[in-house]
Parts: structure tokens; C-alpha cells; sequence
């Protein structure tokens, strides 16, 4: 959770890498006036609400507060993201714009890198969402949901539906329902971490 600069900064940082958009140079900073990349204005404006969101504020920083939460609400229906705050660690990485639904009650770890179509919510009235670990892959199409755990270091196939805990690291799942395919090496899949 983003509770000071220093986190919000390093945030940015491990997002930035994880896009790959870690050192920019010059001609990539002008590329972003003609043809800016949503995903990262998208990921930079969820990282500043977080912080604003999780910080003390004053009454000037509580306006800037509620622009922010109305043009990252805007941006989020343009790129048809349904993600709310404090949900994802750092090092998130939305691979394509479209259709990705969290619930706000499921946590998702650092190195996160997640595709179209995806969705992570509860089941059958409940509340409770699933938690999520570090360094995992969700491919497009995934459908994550209920009281669930999924450990570190797993990938999840095009199409899963997973409604079980996968309590194994290394593991690749996939199908409907989901089941263990086999171990794997995440760094292979996510190359920044």
C-alpha cells in the first residue's frame, strides 16, 4: 500500500520497469506527445490516486484528490479497466487495454502481469476475493474467483477458470477447472523480476 512519496516513487518505478518503459530517453518522451501509451498514463494515474488516497491531505491536496479520482474513473471507462485502488503490488504490468475486472476485496502481490478479457472477483454471494502472490501471470480471458489463494511464481493459462487455491510455486495451471499442467521458471514468462 502507498502510504508515503518514497513508496509512491518506487511504485512508479517497478511499474515503469515492469512496461518497459524504464529509462526513457529523449525521443521516447516526444514519442509519448503524439502517441502516448494509456497504459502507462493509466498505471502512473492509479499509483498517484493510491497515494493520495492513503495519505493524510489537506484541503488543497483533498480537491486534487477528487480531480484525480474523477480523470482516472474517466480514463479507466475509456480503457474498459474496472481496477480499483490498493488492489495490485508493485511491478504491475497491463499488457493490453480492455475488459479487466477486479474485485476490490481481492490483494495480488508484486510483478503482477495481467491480459484482456480477465476476471478476479467473488463467488456466489461472498465476499471474500481471492489473494493473489507475487511474480504471477494471468493470461487473457483468465477467470480468477472465490475465497482462493494462488501462490508465487504461477502461470495462468488462456481461458482458466480457477476457483480452487493453488498453494504450489512453480506451477503452470490452466482449464476449466483449473489444474496443475506443470512446473515451470515464471522468469521465462516475466522477464523483469
Amino acid at each position: 500500500m502507498i502510504t508515503s512519496r518514497e513508496i509512491y516513487y518506487d511504485y512508479l518505478n517497478q511499474d515503469r520497469k515492469a512496461l518497459g518503459w524504464q529509462n526513457i530517453s529523449f525521443k521516447d518522451r516526444l514519442k509519448m506527445i503524439f502517441a502516448p501509451d494509456y497504459i502507462l498514463n493509466f498505471q502512473s494515474l492509479l499509483r498517484k490516486v493510491e497515494y493520495y488516497e492513503n495519505s493524510k491531505k489537506n484541503i488543497f491536496e483533498q480537491v486534487y484528490y477528487y480531480f484525480l479520482r474523477l480523470k482516472y474513473k474517466r480514463l479507466s471507462v475509456k480503457l474498459g479497466l474496472t481496477i480499483p485502488l490498493n488492489v495490485f503490488g508493485p511491478g504491475l504490468s497491463i499488457v493490453h487495454y480492455g475488459t479487466i475486472i477486479i474485485n476490490m476485496k481481492t490483494k495480488v502481490g508484486k510483478n503482477c502481469r495481467i491480459h484482456a478479457c480477465t476476471n478476479i472477483g467473488a463467488s456466489g454471494g461472498t465476499k471474500e476475493a481471492p489473494t493473489i502472490g507475487d511474480n504471477v501471470y494471468i493470461a487473457p480471458g483468465a477467470k480468477i474467483y472465490g475465497n482462493i489463494t494462488i501462490a508465487n511464481n504461477i502461470a495462468i493459462g488462456a481461458n482458466a477458470v480457477v476457483n480452487k487455491s493453488f498453494e504450489e510455486e512453480g506451477i503452470f495451471i490452466a482449464g476449466n477447472p483449473a489444474q496443475k499442467i506443470k512446473k515451470i521458471d515464471i522468469k521465462k514468462i516475466i522477464t523483469h523480476i
